[in-house]
């Protein structure tokens, strides 16, 4: 089990984290908000690129800086922009990294096909990777994450810059190894996240917003969301008086999603809320 607890984080006097108190076991953890929230933050403290101003990281009861190499060992990052050598082949690339990883030549050599074949570039093994496009260069990102199987696979915005096709393929990828390690993924992509988490870890003003199973936080808007269609010239005004959350124009009219908590109009009907919902309201004043 991995533990934070009681963490802080400040640089001189600017604060990013306060008492932050987290648990994770095997499963899908997203940790979603806006940017500048402290994603990163926390995100480089659980592999040890930068150290909390308070409280400690556990790993099974032992502090994460004391495991140190012990830790890095069971550990595997995929970060925002990961650096590769271009004119590098998948094959030859994970082979070197997996020689700075001290991983045995042999072993090796096999651990890379099998990568190579989970994130399904088992067809371009050999090809040069200036030539791949940004979802093939992420697949091989979480390929060499996963080079020295471990437990705990951090990945900061894994999915930024993807077009649809690509990230429904990462989404897939990362349900099967949330079946059997700790898999940790900071975005602020909702949609990349709502169907294969286990949790939501919300972060807000600095503390834990939320850290629960999607349908639990979308309940805390449950009977709160709406949508009406409204003539175009009347939208500035219904925003002034209603969260709206998102528009589009249909049949002639903008048909809005919107959050009203206290009263109801006959035209207005009521829909389930989602995670995106839930983002748009609770981060509304940075949108």
């Amino acid at each position: 089990m991995l533990s934070i607890n009681n963490l802080s984080k400040s640089f001189g006097d600017f604060s990013v984290l306060e008492n932050i108190n987290l648990e994770f076991k095997n499963g899908i953890y997203a940790l979603l908000a806006p940017n500048g929230a402290g994603k990163t933050t926390l995100i480089k403290m659980l592999t040890t690129l930068i150290f909390p101003s308070k409280g400690e990281i556990l790993y099974n009861g032992t502090n994460i800086i004391s495991l140190d190499e012990e830790y890095r060992d069971i550990l595997g990052y995929l970060p925002q922009n990961f650096g590769y050598y271009k004119n590098y082949s998948p094959k030859r690339f994970l082979l070197y990294l997996a020689a700075l990883k001290g991983i045995e030549e042999k072993k090796a050599k096999e651990r890379v096909i099998e990568v190579l074949n989970l994130v399904s570039l088992e067809d371009v093994v050999n090809k040069k990777m200036k030539k791949f496009s940004g979802g093939m260069l992420q697949r091989v990102g979480i390929a060499q994450a996963l080079l020295n199987d471990p437990k705990i696979l951090i990945l900061d915005e894994p999915t930024a810059g993807l077009d649809p096709k690509e990230r429904v393929r990462f989404r897939n990828i990362l349900s099967e190894l949330g079946r059997d390690r700790i898999v940790i993924i900071s975005t602020h992509i909702v949609n990349d996240i709502e169907f294969i988490a286990n949790e939501v870890i919300m972060i807000k003003d600095k503390k834990i917003l939320y850290k629960d199973a999607v349908e639990t936080i979308c309940n805390t808007l449950k009977r709160k969301v709406y949508e009406t269609e409204i003539a175009f010239n009347e939208a500035n005004e219904f925003r002034k008086n209603h969260i709206a959350l998102s528009e589009k124009q249909e049949n002639g009219k903008m048909k809005i999603r919107f959050i009203e908590e206290k009263n109801k109009e006959d035209e207005w009907i009521l829909v389930s809320p989602n995670i995106e919902d839930v983002f748009l309201y609770e981060y509304n004043d940075g949108i």
